[in-house]
């Protein structure tokens, strides 16, 4: 069985907004390898269409950007991307797949047939399987930046708090944080 790792860039204060992270090389080539580390992506349907909407134009080359970038698109094109939507059926996306009926079952059979882990990349997605015990571990890219404004992880609140455990931190020249943690009793 694979782990459901979620990873998301942040804020000092929280702020999830994709538009406030520092989006150089450095950030791309860290999300490239902990992509390459994983069997597939886990979305839901407003994140899986914000990258719909970008990342397949870059991987064919019709979008100019910096080779970091440019190898995150392509790799992002092959791998596994598993979407969790209510209102959404068909998701043409190379490898796109739907992840259809019970959330907690659906997402554990995921895990059970990834033995390469799955990356989640969704906050309010996060914010539920959380709520189910799903997830086992966190990869916070902190960017050095107050944004002010929202959204902010885990907006809605968790019925209970998260213990985790430090597995490691690592600052990236552009002076974010990669920070990974695991829950506490989860191997």
């Amino acid at each position: 069985m694979g782990l459901l790792t979620f990873s998301l860039n942040l804020t000092l204060d929280g702020c999830v907004d994709h538009q406030e992270g520092i989006a150089d090389d450095e950030t791309h080539a860290f999300f490239t390898r902990l992509m390459d580390q994983c069997g597939a992506m886990l979305w839901g349907r407003t994140t899986y269409e914000m990258m719909e909407s970008y990342w397949p134009a870059v991987a064919r080359g019709e979008v100019a950007a910096p080779p970091a970038v440019r190898e995150w698109a392509t790799k992002l094109e092959s791998k596994a991307k598993y979407v969790v939507s209510s209102t959404r059926a068909h998701f043409p996306w190379a490898h796109s797949h739907h992840v259809t009926g019970d959330l907690r079952s659906g997402v554990q059979q995921l895990k059970d047939a990834t033995p390469d882990g799955v990356l989640l990349g969704s906050g309010k997605l996060a914010t539920e399987l959380d709520r189910l015990g799903l997830i086992d571990e966190y990869m916070f890219l902190v960017h050095p930046r107050i944004a002010g404004h929202g959204p902010t992880l885990y907006q809605a609140g968790l019925p209970q708090t998260r213990c985790l455990e430090l597995v490691s931190a690592h600052a990236l020249g552009n002076g974010a944080v990669a920070l990974h943690y695991r829950r506490e009793g989860r191997q």
